[in-house]
This record gives structure tokens, C-alpha cells and sequence, in this order.
């Protein structure tokens, strides 16, 4: 039993269900499911952590850490937009979605990546004018100017997804209902039309281009200023340190982020992949940064790991005061 919807003497097929296939004959699945469960609350913790060490700590309130809170959020909201409901789906072997529910699933996986590798390169532009722009840096990176930048990068990433869902409305699918990946992705939906889906590929180079690819080359450039910059600092402690700044955001930017999901997304385009790697890559490369990202925020960040010590003395000493106080009340 499929909905038809009519549009302009067009019939379009809708159908109520679609099949997520996951994995396929792959042994020992459920155990990788499980893993991803194990992921999402490493990531639940760590990014809760982060945001509310952000919000109580005044030292962070800072244009910076607006940004990195940004970050958090988003990777908190996309492992929730892809975990849960798949892991449960797979483990209790339940993958049939509704047609609307795909699409929601589509809208939401795709505006947090999409926000995700924004956020990346915002941090990358807040690495740029710090080390190339030392003494301009609080001029130029203020919360006003973070707060606008974010705020235009949400309303363009809305209207960008919103886009790329909705073309899938104007698609037929007559023949099968089976989507070879681990959850309603753009692709592997839109090739399983029976009409025209010429703007739908239009639309998957585009988003191609806007949100991996733009953002990747413009954090390479920036690391080309910052290398040009540091080979300008006379003194080898300071040169050092404003290495370690960049090289775990680096690190998480080109390793874990952006090459694994924008090689299967250059490699799905050009030529065939098997459906379980291209599913292994993509859960991994969505799932990995978001679950790391509040590590390498507060390890590797004296002003956070110091926020946090600051915090955790301040409770001591409320919970330190308030136990005279119960033990004289209850006298």
C-alpha cells in the first residue's frame, strides 16, 4: 500500500515504509551497535561536561569557548540524531522507518554534520587571527561578531538541508524500498527514485562542495597562514606552544573528520562502494569527533581543565557549608 500524491498531472509515489538494510552479512554486528552505544555515552558525558563547565565558568565566557559550546551542542544533537534510534533499530531488528520519520532523521543527521564542520572552521578562523593577529585578536574576535557568525551559519544551514530534503518530496519510489546504509541518507535514498532525480545529484555535489569540501580547503589555507606566521617567531617556546594550540584541532579536523566522510562521499559519487564500508566510514567518521571532541577541549586546554578545578573546589566548599547548617537545623 503506497500514498500518492498528485502534482500537476505528475503522480508521485510515496511509500508509508523504508527498509534500512545496515550491515550486510557481516558477522558479529550487533556487537559494533553495541560499541556505538558505548560511543554515544562517552559523548553524552563529555559534551554535558563541556557545555556546563562553559556556562558556570565566567572565565569562559569568552568569544572562543561561545564557539567551542557550539560545537558541543552540535555534536551532542548529531550523535542523538544517529545513534539511538539505529542502534535500537538493529539490535532489536526493527529497520523499517516511515516515510515522514526518514525524512526527519534525513533533516536532523544532516544539519548537525552540516553544522559540525562549520563549527570546525570557525575554530580555525578564531586559530588564525590569534597567532597571525595577536595584538588585534579581542578586537576582532568578540562575542558579538562569534554570535553572528554562528547565527548565520544555523540559518544557512537550515536552509540548505531543508532544501536537500525537500527535493527528495518530488520522487517517486516504485521499484524498491531498501536503503543500503545504516540510516535515511541523502544517496542511497534519492537512487532508489524511478523519476527523474537529476536535481537531487545536483544537490549532493553541492552539498559536497559547501560542507566538506569549501571548509576543508579554507582550514588548509588557514594552516598555510599559521605555518607562515610561526616561522616568523623568533623564539623556539613560543613557537611550540602556538603549535600545540593547532595540532589537536588539526588532528580531529582532517584525520577524523573531514577525509573519512569526504572520501566516501568523492568515492560514492565517482564509483562503486560496498554498502558496509561506506556505512563502517561514515558511522565512524559522525560518531568518532563528537565523542573526542570534549577530550581534546579539556586535556588538552589548561583555561578549561583550570574552569573545571575551579568549579569542583567551589562545590566542595558549598557542600562543606551547608552540612553545619543541616546539622544545626536538625538540632
Amino acid at each position: 500500500m503506497t500514498s500518492v500524491v498528485s502534482l500537476e498531472n505528475t503522480t508521485l509515489i510515496h511509500p508509508p515504509l523504508f527498509y534500512i538494510s545496515g550491515l550486510y552479512n557481516m558477522p558479529y554486528a550487533k556487537y559494533y551497535y553495541m560499541f556505538l552505544c558505548f560511543i554515544y555515552t562517552v559523548t553524552i558525558l563529555g559534551n554535558f561536561l563541556i557545555m556546563g563547565t562553559i556556562y558556570l565558568a565566567h572565565a569562559l565566557h569568552t568569544a572562543k569557548y561561545i564557539v567551542v559550546f557550539n560545537l558541543a551542542l552540535s555534536d551532542l544533537f548529531g550523535s542523538s540524531s544517529i545513534i539511538p534510534k539505529y542502534a535500537d533499530m538493529f539490535l532489536l531488528e526493527n529497520q523499517y522507518i516511515s516515510y515522514k520519520d526518514c525524512l526527519t532523521s534525513m533533516f536532523f543527521v544532516f544539519l548537525f554534520m552540516t553544522m559540525q564542520s562549520y563549527t570546525l572552521l570557525i575554530l580555525a578562523f578564531d586559530r588564525v587571527i590569534a597567532i597571525c593577529f595577536p595584538l588585534r585578536y579581542h578586537a576582532i574576535v568578540t562575542k558579538t561578531t562569534m554570535t553572528l557568525i554562528i547565527g548565520a551559519m544555523w540559518l544557512f544551514s537550515v536552509s540548505l538541508i531543508t532544501i536537500l530534503v525537500a527535493l527528495i518530496t518530488r520522487l517517486s519510489f516504485c521499484r524498491s524500498i531498501t536503503i543500503d546504509s545504516y540510516l535515511c541518507d541523502h544517496g542511497p535514498t534519492y537512487l532508489l527514485a524511478c523519476n527523474d532525480n537529476f536535481p537531487n545529484i545536483i544537490m549532493a555535489y553541492v552539498y559536497v562542495a559547501v560542507v566538506l569540501f569549501i571548509p576543508l580547503m579554507l582550514i588548509a589555507l588557514s594552516y598555510v597562514c599559521i605555518g607562515v606566521a610561526l616561522c616568523k617567531i623568533s623564539h623556539g617556546a613560543e613557537r611550540i606552544k602556538a603549535m600545540k594550540t593547532c595540532t589537536s584541532h588539526l588532528t580531529l579536523v582532517v584525520a577524523i573528520f573531514y577525509l573519512p566522510i569526504f572520501s566516501v562521499y568523492i568515492t560514492a559519487l565517482t564509483a562503486y562502494i560496498h554498502p558496509n564500508t561506506r556505512i563502517i566510514n561514515s558511522v565512524l567518521a559522525q560518531t568518532i569527533p563528537p565523542m573526542l571532541n570534549p577530550i581534546i577541549y579539556t586535556l588538552k586546554t589548561e583555561e578549561v581543565l583550570q574552569s573545571i578545578k575551579v568549579l569542583y573546589k567551589r562545590t566542595k566548599v558549598n557542600f562543606a557549608m551547608e552540612d553545619p547548617v543541616k546539622s544545626t537545623m536538625k538540632n
